[in-house]
């Protein structure tokens, strides 16, 4: 499948494991698990295809100067505070990190980046563009944030977007039905949606 990426989006401890960044906004970290055994087979699907595979983590400099008062103030301030997997949502720390179950295998990059985006303030765009990359798969957490985010971002720079519905999560069952209404809506105006079975069909 030639010109074709596969995404991760933010599959952090920070935000699916117990304790972390979501957790303590008072989040239940279950609901995003969901999306984890789909991304998990499309995952494997994609390395037995050789599809560009491509991993983004949210987090921050360790000295905090990428972080607006604002985006900190929202999240409580808990930017940078000392938590059980480290300083949350900061590179380097243990929760930055992807959950083992998708972890990148040696050679799939990892973006960082800042936002909710994966193309802000990251090289995301010039890889793609190198690879020659048009239709990127996409998966993720969370659904209305970071792949909501990303998608936009992707639409408006050309390229064609397709979110694998049970391979993303929200925290909140009726964002992700919203979310998944706005990227394929009026015709699919930031992408496509589809389903984990649809795509492992496509990559067998």
């Amino acid at each position: 499948m030639a010109g074709y990426l596969y995404l991760l989006i933010t599959f952090l401890a920070d935000f699916l494991e117990p304790n972390g960044f979501g957790e303590l906004l008072g989040n239940d970290v279950s609901k995003l698990r969901r999306a984890v055994g789909p991304c998990s087979k499309i995952l494997e699907a994609a390395r037995m295809n050789n599809l560009l595979i491509i991993h983004t983590r949210e987090g921050h400099r360790v000295d905090m100067s990428d972080v607006s008062p604002h985006k900190n103030k929202r999240s409580g301030g808990v930017i940078g505070s000392s938590g059980p997997m480290g300083r949350i949502l900061i590179r380097g720390e243990v929760g930055h990190d992807i959950i083992p179950e998708l972890y990148p295998k040696e050679g799939e990059p990892i973006i960082d980046k800042p936002g909710k985006g994966s193309f802000y303030a990251t090289d995301l765009e010039t890889i793609l563009r190198s690879r020659n990359i048009h239709d990127l798969i996409v998966c993720g957490v969370t659904t209305e944030v970071c792949v909501n985010t990303t998608v936009r971002e992707a639409n408006d720079r050309g390229f064609h977007c397709i979110v694998v519905e049970n391979a993303c999560a929200s925290y909140f069952d009726e964002f992700h039905e919203a979310a998944m209404k706005m990227i394929s809506g009026q015709g699919g105006i930031f992408g496509s949606v589809t389903d984990s079975d649809a795509i492992l069909t496509a990559l067998a």
